[in-house]
């Protein structure tokens, strides 16, 4: 079996909820050895209730676990220990947490001048940086709440996406900073943000304003690019699809398919945007046509003329989704009561393979007798 990519990379981590274990997450599933420090009793994210429950399972596999007590004198050698043996150091406490108990990147780089401190907080440097931040926070006054709720009713997005992306973001400054390390042998700081990754995730709207002089209304009020572009019911309203129609050739077979012969004949609707400004005309002959067939039959003519189209799924209807299942799309870990749950793997492919599972979920336990040589 060939190595991981990441393979004889040993990363330390000091994490908890998701934006930081989810950076230590994507660097185990790519074959890093994962160690993470937790407080003596285990990490608290490990007890959350309701949408909080899954993010221990989700965001901790691929790792081995010690808990430490940072403030004892023992404990806080074993950790240094760990980290001057390690290439990478993730951390997402609040700012000068760690600094404070002698673990910040100014003491540890004396010892590991090759590490890669990387620290995952709220706000990268400048005003707002010892400001304590959430997922939630940063979609608020980044501009992604407002986008996405109706108007007057901002709504964060339906997952973790900030903490996530701004994983995401950590893991690209880490690798950048290893291939760096190859040529100059020194480590270096990596500092991944909420804010500032809701700010990049917003900048297709800033550019928007910067385009058109008007500010992007929210999504759900926003004049669509196209005019079939939305959400339809079908015959049993508990079976909604998503149809886009995005360029003029699609508009011809899409009223071929569906038998639209008045608006195929109508040749004020054969360009796009023109279409978009008869939206009011357009849909209400749409939507009459799709509420009376099945979503099935609805599915069969858009997938035989190649349209984009997608049935409105709930989360955990993805574990019958017959693409993820053929494709690797799962990795099967036990929980804490020993059931087994399947969760979704690395959205990547190397070399045509998935990465899959190396290590099952850590257990809480104390540094006596673990060896992570």
């Amino acid at each position: 079996m060939e190595p991981l990519p990441l393979e004889g990379i040993k990363v330390v981590e000091f994490t908890h909820m998701v934006m930081g274990p989810s950076i230590g997450l994507m660097l185990g599933d790519l074959g890093a050895d994962v160690i993470k420090v937790e407080p003596e009793g285990g990490d608290h994210t490990r007890r959350l209730l309701g949408s909080g429950a899954g993010y221990f399972p989700m965001f901790n596999r691929n790792k081995r676990s010690v808990c430490l007590d940072l403030k004892s004198e023992r404990g806080n050698a074993e950790a240094r220990r760990l980290i001057d043996e390690a290439d990478v150091m993730i951390e997402n406490f609040r700012p000068g947490a760690l600094a404070k108990l002698g673990l910040g990147p100014e003491d540890i780089t004396k010892s590991n001048p090759r590490l890669i401190y990387c620290s995952a907080k709220g706000f990268l440097t400048g005003p707002y940086e010892n400001r304590t931040a959430l997922d939630e926070v940063a979609q608020m006054m980044g501009g992604l709440a407002y986008m996405t709720g109706p108007p007057g009713r901002p709504l964060r997005a339906g997952a973790s996406v900030i903490d996530v992306t701004g994983g995401m973001f950590g893991v690209i400054g880490i690798l950048a900073a290893l291939e760096r390390r190859h040529r100059t042998d020194k480590g270096g700081e990596v500092k991944c943000s909420l804010f500032e990754t809701t700010a990049f995730l917003v900048g297709q709207h800033i550019a928007q304003k910067a385009v058109t002089g008007t500010t992007a209304p929210p999504m759900p009020a926003r004049i669509s690019a196209w005019a079939v572009y939305d959400v339809f019911e079908t015959v049993n309203p508990d079976e909604q699809l998503f149809v886009g129609v995005v360029s003029d050739p699609q508009w011809v077979a899409f009223c071929e398919v569906m038998g639209l012969d008045e608006l195929a004949a109508d040749q004020t609707l054969a360009v796009n945007n023109e279409r978009v400004r008869q939206r009011e005309h357009i849909l209400p002959v749409i939507r009459e046509l799709f509420g009376a067939m099945t979503r099935d039959e609805l599915v069969g003519r858009l997938k035989s003329i190649g349209l984009p189209y997608a049935p409105i799924m709930r989360p955990d209807d993805l574990l019958e989704d017959q693409h993820l299942l053929a494709s690797g799309g799962f990795v099967e870990i036990t929980l804490d009561d020993g059931s087994r749950a399947k969760l979704p793997a690395l959205p990547l492919e190397i070399d045509g393979k998935r990465m899959g599972l190396q290590h099952d979920l850590p257990r809480a336990e104390s540094s006596n007798g673990i060896d992570f040589n």
